[in-house]
């Protein structure tokens, strides 16, 4: 039910927590720096990069109000990031026709 929610989870079963509890503990680790370690391009600015590091925390799509409230900037600085992004095919807009309304982060297979 989770799943179908939009959440992203790791079971782990209590036995493997119990014997093998270091395992667990870097696996749980390793699954947390997969959201927050990430490398982006150096030729983006600090802006744009932590753009993109928020697009991957998330795992949803987000609009530009979101982006601004997380960079503390204003909602038309935040829009020229996103545009100048998906210019840079690092994302798509994910809803809106006429004017985008939420963005998502491209995947490598996109």
């Amino acid at each position: 039910m989770l799943s179908l929610d939009g959440w992203t989870f790791l079971p782990v079963a209590y036995p493997s927590i119990v014997e093998e509890p270091k395992q667990c503990q870097q696996l749980v680790l390793s699954f947390i720096g997969k959201f927050i370690a990430s490398d982006v391009h150096s030729t983006l600015s600090w802006l744009e990069a932590e753009t993109v590091r928020f697009s991957r925390r998330l795992l949803r799509p987000f609009t530009p109000l979101e982006l601004a409230g997380h960079l503390r900037i204003c909602d038309r600085q935040a829009r020229r990031i996103l545009h100048n992004l998906v210019d840079l095919q690092i994302l798509y807009i994910s809803s809106g026709q006429e004017r985008a309304q939420t963005y998502k982060l491209r995947s490598l297979t996109e």
